[in-house]
């Protein structure tokens, strides 16, 4: 019962200049442009950049609770009604505004920086990490289906990557992540990289899409030892190409 004044106010509120219910916020809504704008590209960090900087959503409205992910990492904080608008506000005063047009979940920063997001269709579990629905979708788009090895170790068989993270078909590593902001992509300055492991042990490599073949490189180092890492394309382990 506690929670029937705030939902009522807040369809009050909504009520004069929009059709959704409170309720439609709910869920996890996803940067469907930045995914998209990565597998058209021939660079990842550059797609995310110029649609970014937040990757996901997750709005609770009966908890008055909204989360969001820049890839890196995320932020909690509350959701509000603020004249007409939803407002959610973080630590240090940090608000964005949202709203919903169509489908279609809308940002607004401080700013007047726009960013459109989309429910995620097939949302990480409950307890996934913030950010996992967005990193799923992209991972689905971006590296989904079937990969022949033309170059490299295990010439001819077939490497397959799935949404949560494993792979099959690389001989040795078992789970790959793809670096998509904070240090881990800024170690790899303007190429995209991507994390390798088996074990929990394991390595960066420079990666090159172009249509459907992707380079994977070994990462040399060109840093000074009392330097951030600056990762560069060496030698060429594998040459991949989408069936």
């Amino acid at each position: 019962m506690r929670l029937a004044l705030p939902l009522t106010l807040a369809a009050l509120l909504l009520g004069g200049c929009a059709s959704h219910k409170p309720e439609d916020f709910n869920g996890t809504w996803i940067n469907q442009q930045a995914i998209t704008a990565a597998v058209k590209g021939n660079n990842l960090r550059q797609a995310l950049d110029a649609n970014g900087p937040v990757f996901e959503w997750k709005l609770d409205v009966a908890q008055q609770r909204a989360s969001y992910s820049n890839g890196f990492e995320g932020a909690d904080g509350q959701l509000s009604t603020n004249d007409k608008q939803w407002v959610a506000t973080f630590d240090g005063g940090a608000t964005e505004q949202l709203s919903l047009n169509g489908d279609e979940l809308q940002m607004v920063d401080p700013q007047g920086a726009k960013q459109t997001f989309v429910r995620a269709n097939a949302p990480a579990a409950g307890n996934a990490q913030l950010g996992s629905s967005f990193e799923q979708a992209l991972y689905q788009a971006y590296l989904g289906g079937d990969w022949k090895i033309i170059e490299g170790q295990g010439t001819g068989g077939t490497v397959r990557f799935s949404d949560t993270g494993s792979v099959t078909g690389l001989p040795g590593p078992d789970r790959f992540a793809l670096c998509l902001a904070g240090d881990c992509a800024t170690m790899g300055g303007s190429n995209d990289s991507l994390w390798l492991e088996r074990n929990q042990q394991g390595a960066p490599f420079i990666i090159k899409r172009t249509g459907k073949q992707l380079e994977i490189s070994q990462a040399v180092n060109r840093a000074q030892p009392d330097e951030m890492p600056q990762l560069a394309a060496g030698k060429r382990q594998w040459l991949l190409e989408q069936n």
